[in-house]
């Protein structure tokens, strides 16, 4: 039995951690034992992870009985009861209430819908390049680069002023630490709902050509339904592709003989893109919590169990991906888990896509001899984060 979720990537930064690997090899579903002495289950392989990503036994709803994390938050009172739903929340809701949330967003984020917007987003990838290329080296590329691009990106297409980006990125930040206190930690979330009620109630009483204009437009949604959705919006727009390309840049960076091939073909960078997103895996784990009785790759799974899916394992699953530990570019990586499966697969994934393509495209064409200002141990990784990735990015230049 696996005791607690090991968080730190202890082989290096970018592979899973030792005992996650082991916990696959030996037994792909297996019992684990959660910091409160709650016992249930961790999922690690590859074909484990993508079914039960699809097996809607496995729910997403919190207020169907207590789900147990592995990072318990201090100062949190040991659970009792279900939580509530949040309204507008859908990604911890099943259908049909997750459908009729999620319907409202499909014809924002086609495939053809970002394809329009590209141009866009490479403009503004472009600008922040040109910014950089302003600066002094050494310099911070999560600062500089990799945070401004996804949330400039997602502030224009949801209408949030890029002016109040110290606000949100703040309190998000905060609401996604680990070990912060319950307190600060509801502070944070409430401060951001604080604000978007005040944006939502803005754009139903005066709607201009944005999405959360489009969605105050529907009377079926309610404030806090609004409220919800933004705050989902939001902190999924910039958190993880933000954390995609200083993590990425920095496997790159680690990796010179993977950086040179792309150097040498930008046509590959897409499909490394791909590789990427398989390799590193930033949104690590994801909960759900056992609606009946499930068998389950020859295990039973009761009903009321915790269970933690680890999409980084899955991810580098040997019987799907070959030397799946290796960081190769030139591999197809199609099928990784890292955007999820079923039903509550990632809503924004082909926004994710064309910002890194835009992203790496630009930072290796501007920046040919970009290096790390410090040497790779120092580099502070987010293992205290729900989002994996770097806290800072020293790069230099010459």
């Amino acid at each position: 039995m696996l005791h607690g979720l090991p968080t730190d990537r202890d082989v290096s930064p970018f592979v899973p951690p030792s005992r996650v690997s082991l916990a696959r090899e030996t037994r792909p579903v297996s019992p684990m034992l959660f910091p409160d002495g709650h016992e249930g289950w961790f999922i690690t392989g590859y074909e484990a992870v993508r079914q039960a990503l699809a097996d809607t036994r496995f729910s997403n709803r919190q207020d169907l009985g207590i789900i147990h994390v592995p990072f318990p938050t201090p100062g949190m009172p040991e659970q009792t009861e279900p939580s509530p739903q949040t309204p507008g929340l859908f990604i911890s809701m099943d259908p049909p209430d997750h459908t009729r949330l999620r319907r409202k967003l499909t014809g924002a984020f086609t495939v053809k819908r970002m394809k329009a917007l590209e141009e866009g987003i490479v403009e503004i990838t472009e600008r922040q390049l040109d910014a950089l290329a302003e600066l002094t080296p050494p310099v911070d590329l999560v600062k500089e680069f990799a945070l401004p691009v996804p949330s400039l990106v997602i502030c224009e297409i949801l209408g949030v002023p890029y002016a109040d980006r110290d606000t949100f990125q703040t309190n998000s930040s905060k609401f996604m630490e680990r070990e912060v206190n319950l307190e600060d930690k509801m502070a944070a979330y409430m401060a951001m709902n604080t604000y978007l009620a005040e944006l939502v109630v803005s754009k139903r009483a005066e709607p201009v050509d944005d999405l959360l204009s489009d969605l105050a437009r529907d009377e079926d949604l309610s404030i806090e339904e609004l409220c919800g959705m933004a705050f989902l919006l939001l902190l999924a727009g910039h958190e993880t592709t933000a954390n995609m390309l200083s993590l990425g840049t920095f496997a790159l960076l680690e990796h010179p003989d993977q950086l040179a091939a792309l150097r040498s073909d930008p046509a590959m960078i897409p499909d490394a893109v791909e590789e990427l997103l398989r390799y590193l895996a930033v949104a690590d784990i994801f909960f759900r919590y056992a609606a009946e009785d499930i068998e389950f790759f020859g295990e039973t799974i009761p009903k009321g169990s915790s269970v933690i899916l680890s999409l980084l394992a899955g991810n580098h699953d040997p019987e799907r991906y070959e030397h799946a530990d290796t960081l190769d570019v030139h591999r197809n990586a199609r099928g990784h888990l890292s955007f999820g499966h079923g039903v509550h697969q990632c809503l924004g994934q082909q926004l994710a896509r064309i910002e890194m393509r835009a992203g790496f495209e630009g930072l290796l064409r501007r920046f040919p001899s970009l290096e790390l200002a410090v040497p790779a141990r120092e580099v502070k990784l987010r293992t205290d984060m729900n989002i994996y990735g770097v806290h800072a990015l020293p790069v230099t230049w010459s």
